[in-house]
């Protein structure tokens, strides 16, 4: 397994980066012990979770298994936001929510600290001053290493490394957004931030929910029927159903016949070879198709092989002013 620094902190993590998002619902505890197991065999000290991923039964997964573990050899990361209650304080990024969620969270995880705790999305009703000085105090607390931020927009990620950097508040480390063959728009503003701020890159769902998985081909009508784009509610048929998404599998599906690998296999490793990028998050359902995406760890994409999914992955148009 590959490391990297996030950003520019001096923590190392595993290029690829464990999400549990599963746990707890399609992945059940024994074959989630199974898949942590089996990622840190192969040499991953990276694990991604969130308080609000499946009540937080992922959490108390992940700590449960923790417990058996060498907690320091372990990159531990979860998020704060989403709705943890039915009153009006347990969502959000107030200070009040924030304190609580940290501290849940930790008793969940049985641990005393997060090495990286993230604002999993940006909250309209909460000044964002509030948020990261909370944020600052929990890292002078010593319950976070580090802190960073999910599915922001340019502005609003360029706002908060700013007024960390301008109030003396711990600085952002790292950016969770999605990336993918199929989403290259945060090439536009994210990625040049980061590169310019020294944030990390954790880029989620590498296959964007299957589309990528080789489950799709051109032609169909319809999603497999157990698959995530199936869940109503999604739009990701409506989204994703279209010449430009038929034309990257078609590409993706040639290259990895080339290379003799899997599609996803070859999707994850394209990402690992982008520039800026840290780690893609893996999220596995079940043991075996952990062992399938693990192996990206084990080839190299030649340049003309990577100038080919480049090119076949850019999306037909470019909206004002990225295209001057």
């Amino acid at each position: 397994m590959e490391y990297k620094q996030l950003g520019a902190t001096g923590l190392k993590v595993s290029g690829l980066c464990l999400g549990a998002m599963m746990f707890g619902a399609r992945t059940d505890e024994e074959d989630s012990r199974r898949i942590l197991r089996a990622f840190a065999d192969a040499g991953g000290n990276f694990i991604d979770t969130a308080d609000v991923y499946n009540a937080g039964a992922s959490e108390e997964i992940v700590g449960r298994w923790l417990k058996s573990q060498r907690r320091e050899d372990y990159v531990v990361a979860t998020k704060v936001w989403g709705r943890m209650g039915p009153g009006p304080n347990d969502q959000g990024l107030s200070r009040k929510h924030v304190l609580d969620a940290i501290d849940a969270s930790l008793r969940r995880l049985g641990t005393e600290y997060v090495d990286l705790y993230q604002l999993h999305l940006w909250d309209n009703d909460t000044p964002l001053t509030e948020t990261l000085s909370t944020l600052d105090t929990l890292v002078r607390a010593g319950k976070v290493r580090y802190i960073g931020v999910s599915n922001f927009s340019g502005w609003q990620l360029q706002k908060a490394v700013d007024l960390c950097a301008h109030n003396g508040w711990a600085p952002l480390s790292s950016l969770q957004p999605l990336y993918t063959l199929l989403d290259r728009s945060p090439e536009w503003e994210l990625l040049p931030i980061c590169k310019n701020e020294g944030l990390g890159v954790i880029t989620w769902s590498p296959l964007r929910s299957g589309w990528l998985s080789g489950a799709f081909h051109r032609g169909m009508t319809a999603p497999p029927a157990d698959s995530k784009v199936s869940t109503p509610g999604t739009h990701s048929w409506d989204r994703y159903a279209n010449d430009h998404t038929w034309h990257v599998i078609d590409e993706l599906t040639a290259v990895a016949a080339e290379v003799g690998r899997t599609l996803p296999q070859v999707a994850v490793r394209w990402l690992m070879q982008r520039p800026g990028v840290t780690a893609p998050i893996i999220g596995p359902r079940t043991p075996e198709y952990l062992d399938d995406l693990l192996g990206a760890n084990d080839f190299e994409l030649p340049p003309h092989l990577m100038d080919r999914l480049d090119t076949a992955s850019r999306p037909p148009t470019v909206p004002y002013p990225y295209f001057l």
